[in-house]
């Protein structure tokens, strides 16, 4: 640990006695600040330290960790860790350094190949949910009346066949709920984040086949109860891998590939349905088997991925985290960078959180007031996912579009035309998303969510004799996929990896899924019945409400997370809930009113939190201009 001494009198020019802490103090300051960071101060881990007692930790570090023969390049990067903005400044960058750090913030999307591979061949595995969610909807056409379950109003027994294709329908979710995602901190502390990720393949390879040859419901039950435990494993891993692997400028981009894969597995088992649903009896069964095809790319290729580098560095493996870095990054400059900077980080972690075990660790969920606030935002941002009502078209288009008078092609082509807007709309989001940030893009969408599912229960009034009725409720499901797809639609997943700390990232993220899972598969069970009692225009016009609540719950308890490192995230979760509340309501609302409302152009809003300290792309110009707004 440095000594609380400055070293030089250059040192001193660069950093003032209040601004830097050193020894057991500086230890106890960032322990406390991660847990209660009352001031709101967003600090890098390596601020204030003097050049001579930085680089003396980085000696410490390159001779503990085997890197000898790497320590002037470890020095550059923990300058260039340190102070980001300043790297122009450093005479120990020589002109190829400088050039690498000035291409990530001209050129972004320059990423390596290896990186882009990775992420896109790991979010493939969203299309198996994606896909699977619209093989159930055509097959809740016609597997009903095979097994003897017939769901339609006026059937014999409809009210509890309808609870029953309601089961079956949620099967998947259960399982992922209550086994799959509690599985996920275990094994990935076993096999690592690309052995997880391959178990998951399997199991989303063979269920679906199996589900296509099954004789009875309750066979078709149990098949899509074990695929939940393989889609509860992929959904609770490939986030947190993507986020582990991506730099924090395009974080929310690339890892929002989760949604854009979803989005185009849903469009691909729409567009199965129709190519098949001429088949007779044996539709349904291709519609649900069909669901194996995007496991195979991740059986086939997981491996030829790099493993996460903090999972590496977690199991302290150094040596294997930075050669996977140095294939995840542009220049050996930025993966030294960017390890010495999350190992600084780890370490304050675990001065903040400390060692644990699984059970220890389900607990500190809720007893570590970092972890805790972590908890709450993910719980917000997924049960939002399921309060908005997607999951009714996802699960229930082709039934919906047949309640609303269309024919079996005709339902199926409006669902296909949801897929294809549900796909196309979130691609934009990938280019949004760390622009106008998470927190944004959600409470821009809310509202427009609800205000369309309204109208669609309306629609439901209007006689079946108009011409208008079918059109205008096609009209406004679309107008919602839209607005869901840009917004709600690629935040909650990319948004659930990021917030929790690495030694609580794979039990935080298994939560969060659960929640996301677990609610899906409430909806997916009730609305049927739903349906069934309260007719489409009380059910669609009951979700409209949960939009607006689930649009206050985001504005109150969910902080925004862009372009801040994974690391840095412990010091925005370390602000209390009641200051982060307190704030959206006494000063970015009234601001909000001036500014906006009031059209007062020099409406002047005080920032939420304070950035003094970290120096990097959030206080850059560029950023700043190119930005949707202020954090907060």
């Amino acid at each position: 640990m440095p000594s609380d001494k400055y070293s030089t009198e250059a040192d001193k020019l660069e950093y003032s006695q209040e601004e830097y802490v050193g020894g057991a103090n500086r230890d106890v300051a960032i322990a406390a600040a991660i847990n209660n960071n009352t001031s709101a101060r967003i600090q890098n881990p390596l601020y204030g330290i003097p050049k001579q007692e930085l680089f003396a930790g980085v000696d410490r570090f390159c001779a503990e960790q085997g890197f000898q023969d790497e320590q002037t390049l470890f020095r550059k990067a923990a300058l260039l860790a340190q102070n980001p903005a300043k790297f122009e400044e450093y005479d120990e960058l020589d002109d190829a350094d400088k050039n690498w750090v000035r291409r990530e913030k001209t050129h972004k999307w320059d990423q390596p190949r290896a990186l882009i591979f990775t992420v896109v061949l790991a979010s493939v595995g969203a299309a198996v949910q994606g896909w699977d969610q619209t093989g159930s909807n055509g097959a809740n056409l016609s597997f009903p009346i095979q097994f003897g379950i017939n769901d339609a109003t006026g059937a014999p027994n409809a009210s509890r066949n309808q609870w029953l294709v309601g089961l079956v329908n949620s099967a998947p979710y259960i399982g992922s709920a209550l086994i799959g995602c509690w599985l996920n901190d275990p094994l990935n502390n076993w096999l690592g984040r690309r052995g997880v990720i391959f178990l998951a393949a399997l199991f989303c390879f063979l269920t679906p086949i199996g589900s296509a040859v099954t004789q009875t419901w309750p066979q078709l039950l149990i098949c899509r109860l074990l695929m939940g435990i393989g889609m509860g494993l992929k959904g609770s891993t490939i986030p947190i891998f993507n986020s582990e692997n991506v730099p924090a400028s395009v974080r929310g981009g690339l890892v929002m590939s989760w949604q854009l894969w979803t989005a185009f597995g849903i469009f691909l088992g729409c567009t199965a349905n129709l190519a098949v649903y001429k088949v007779g009896r044996l539709a349904w069964r291709l519609q649900l088997g069909s669901a194996f095809i995007p496991a195979v790319p991740l059986l086939l290729f997981v491996y030829t991925t790099p493993e996460s580098p903090r999972w590496l560095m977690k199991k302290n493996r150094y040596q294997q985290a930075f050669r996977s870095l140095l294939k995840l990054r542009n220049s050996p400059l930025q993966a030294a960078r960017d390890l010495y900077y999350v190992h600084c980080q780890l370490e304050e972690e675990r001065l903040a959180i400390g060692e644990s075990n699984y059970l220890s660790r389900f607990v500190e969920l809720f007893t570590i007031p970092r972890v805790r606030r972590a908890t709450m935002a993910s719980w917000v941002v997924m049960i939002a996912q399921q309060m908005c009502g997607i999951n009714i078209i996802a699960f229930y288009s082709s039934s919906v579009f047949s309640d609303a008078g269309y024919s079996t092609l005709s339902s199926l082509l409006a669902s296909w035309g949801f897929g294809l807007l549900n796909f196309l709309f979130a691609i934009p989001a990938v280019f949004t998303i760390d622009t106008f940030g998470r927190r944004g893009l959600l409470l821009a969408t809310f509202p427009n969510m609800a205000w369309t599912l309204l109208a669609t229960g309306l629609c439901y009034l209007i006689p079946e004799s108009s011409s208008a009725r079918i059109p205008l409720i096609c009209l406004f499901i679309y107008l919602f996929t839209i607005a869901y797809s840009v917004g709600e639609g690629p935040v909650p997943f990319a948004y659930s990896a990021e917030v929790f700390p690495i030694t609580h990232r794979e039990v935080g993220m298994g939560w969060a899924v659960a929640t996301c899972l677990f609610y899906a598969s409430v909806l997916s069970l009730t609305f049927p019945r739903m349906v069934g009692a309260m007719g489409h225009t009380g059910a669609f016009c009951f979700y409209a409400g949960l939009n607006m609540l689930a649009f206050v719950m985001i504005f109150f308890l969910l902080p925004e997370t862009k372009q801040l490192t994974l690391e840095e995230l412990d010091y925005v979760f370390g602000v209390p809930t009641s200051k982060h509340a307190a704030y959206q309501a006494r000063t970015w609302l009234p601001w909000f009113f001036r500014r906006y409302i009031g059209r007062n152009k020099n409406a002047h809003l005080e920032p939420l939190y304070d950035l003094d300290q970290i120096g990097g792309i959030e206080k850059s110009a560029d950023y700043v201009a190119s930005a949707g707004g202020p954090a907060h």
